[in-house]
């Protein structure tokens, strides 16, 4: 009887913990006309669909633009300033198209677990997320995550050159379940603004609702810098 094969043997990352005012930041109240932008986005009517609705790898529903140019110039202002950064940019991606910039989207409960992923360091170098739902409970923010080896040993959190994304440095798309931990939550607040560096992985810790109105609303954002 022949042996299944053995799981790929990964590479353990470098680790640094996320550290507020370095490797993420956090602005409360981050638009001072929140409640607007959640009801402008709940009117929408030119939602692309994820899964469960059609066949995709992505959940729930998305939509762009999520905030409107002077709304988002804000968002930019603050970033700059407080990442000490001269410009950002919204990179374009190899098919001529952009990055899920300034999109909306909305994932309700059971569309979705947690991903831990890294951003690609091909298109940012920063990202960020808007929560703009309310009544979304306090765990249902952003997570960071690092590396769980087969043996118990934590592993690392961070993609970095030459490798662009978690794919390309752990060497393998699929790893066997638990191979991350979660190292660091931000709770989720309405109008809250959570910017990180994008290579750290990360993921939503969890998502709520069923209906439209109930649902996980947050403004994704990925930058060049």
């Amino acid at each position: 009887m022949s042996m299944p094969p053995a799981a790929p043997r990964l590479a353990i990352l470098p680790y640094r913990k996320p550290t507020e005012g370095r490797d993420y930041w956090v602005l409360d109240n981050a638009l001072a006309n929140a409640e607007a932008v959640r009801a402008r986005c709940l009117a929408k009517t030119d939602w692309i669909e994820g899964y469960p609705h059609k066949p995709e790898s992505w959940p729930g529903l998305r939509a762009i633009p999520a905030l409107e140019p002077d709304e988002l110039a804000s968002i930019e202002a603050w970033v700059r300033k407080v990442t000490e950064t001269k410009k950002l940019w919204a990179e374009a991606v190899p098919d001529g198209a952009h990055s899920n910039h300034n999109c909306v989207q909305v994932v309700g409960e059971g569309e979705c677990q947690s991903r831990p992923h890294t951003d690609s360091r091909k298109i940012c170098r920063y990202a960020a997320v808007l929560y703009l739902n309310p009544a979304v409970p306090d765990d249902c923010g952003t997570s960071f995550y690092r590396q769980r080896l087969p043996n118990g040993q934590l592993g690392g959190n961070m993609v970095s050159p030459p490798h662009n994304n978690l794919v390309e440095a752990l060497g393998a798309r699929f790893v066997p379940p638990n191979s991350f931990v979660e190292d660091l939550r931000i709770d989720h607040r309405f109008n809250r603004l959570l910017v990180y560096r994008a290579n750290l992985i990360h993921s939503a810790t969890a998502y709520w609702g069923h209906e439209l109105a109930e649902k996980r609303m947050a403004a994704v954002f990925f930058w060049m810098a």
